[in-house]
């Protein structure tokens, strides 16, 4: 082992994969590789850069909790998603105002800028660009 590995996959625990399988098949602007019921669970996911990485959802059936999301409970804070640089970070604003999908504004800081948004579940994205060189 030479250096620490990438990322391979992230799931999320969604509360109805009727709503968040067509939201996130509408971010990603493709559909699900892979869709089981695996008995205990079932999994919806999708491939990422160039199949490169994964993201899933995953339902648990009877699972009731009434909570929302937030990042300042224990666990994710949130996902982002990479871009090149800040114009690339600009065109996906303009996606998410396309696909009608709410989200911040785009935030500047020295370490990099960032987009935030939510999916239906309230689970915390965001679109991420390092600082210009």
């Amino acid at each position: 082992m030479t250096s620490f590995p990438a990322v391979n996959h992230v799931a999320v625990t969604v509360s109805d994969l009727a709503t968040s399988v067509p939201w996130y098949s509408r971010l990603f602007g493709a559909d699900p590789v892979l869709d089981e019921d695996t008995g205990p669970f079932h999994h919806v996911v999708f491939a990422l850069a160039g199949g490169q990485q994964l993201f899933g959802l995953h339902y648990f059936p009877g699972n009731a909790w009434a909570g929302e999301f937030s990042p300042r409970r224990v666990g994710l804070d949130h996902v982002a998603f990479g871009c090149l640089n800040r114009a690339e970070l600009t065109a996906w604003r303009d996606r998410l105002d396309g696909l009608d999908i709410k989200h911040g504004e785009i935030v500047d800081s020295h370490y990099g800028s960032g987009l935030a948004f939510k999916d239906p579940d309230g689970i915390a994205l965001e679109f991420f660009a390092p600082p210009a060189a």
